[in-house]
């Protein structure tokens, strides 16, 4: 069965509402194709595909010599120095943390070695939001990223928003808010016009609405990123196409 088949077999036995590939050497695409509510051109909540354009963003400007992978990040960011490693919560749910022993660098931020995690995954932030009232990390308020590490840095892997950080190192050193660096240095240069943390009018036209699968089946509803956050998620705030991504 050929690619285009495959796509449009899921969308007839009802699978998914809409999906869409692109594949491609070095040389030539391979293929390019959408089936349902999504086509290569519809614009997308890429959610954690983000990072790897967080990440490419900083490893330029660790070519450049503004970003080291190995000194302590709270040189650029110093609010990150702040934060306590959690080691429980006390009766009345207080949680109790500790220095950490050494300091988060760019490299654990990349590598998701920091010791910060997600509410998604780990019962322990999520409780700390809910005792704290922190925001979750997807309202892009700045409060979101002040929940403690679960680990020491560079000890365990744990996925969480560690590239959120990076995106701020990224700000702090080439002196540009992170949708301005990807703009200037990532997607103008690679002609990827429908890539961004803010959804223009002619994007807009083309956004998909996101689904959820549930007891009745697949729900259409509405979901947007924040269009003027206070900070730009670089572990998973970006907009894009199959097209542009590929």
């Amino acid at each position: 069965m050929d690619i285009a088949s495959t796509l449009k077999a899921a969308i007839e036995s009802e699978d998914l509402p809409g999906v869409a590939a692109a594949a491609a050497t070095d040389k030539q695409m391979i293929f390019e194709g959408g089936a349902g509510v999504l086509q290569p051109d519809s614009v997308i909540w890429i959610a954690s595909m983000t990072k790897a354009v967080t990440g490419a963003a900083a490893m330029q400007l660790v070519e450049r010599g503004k970003l080291s992978l190995d000194a302590p990040a709270a040189d650029l960011v110093p609010e990150i120095a702040t934060k306590g490693v959690l080691e429980g919560f006390d009766a009345a749910g207080r949680a109790i943390t500790r220095k950490p022993r050494r300091a988060i660098t760019l490299r654990h931020l990349l590598t998701h070695t920091s010791g910060l995690g997600y509410d998604t995954w780990n019962a322990d932030i999520m409780k700390y939001r809910r005792v704290t009232g922190t925001p979750g990390v997807g309202s892009c308020l700045n409060a979101a990223l002040t929940t403690p590490l679960l680990a020491e840095p560079g000890e365990r892997w744990e996925y969480g928003i560690s590239i959120d950080w990076a995106g701020k190192m990224v700000e702090a050193a080439s002196g540009q808010r992170l949708d301005r660096y990807m703009s200037d240095n990532l997607f103008s240069p690679l002609g990827m016009d429908d890539s961004g943390f803010a959804i223009g009018p002619a994007q807009r036209l083309r956004k998909a609405r996101m689904h959820t699968r549930g007891v009745g089946g697949i729900a259409a509803v509405d979901h947007e990123i924040p269009q003027a956050p206070e900070f730009h998620m670089g572990g998973g705030g970006l907009y894009s196409t199959v097209s542009d991504y590929l």
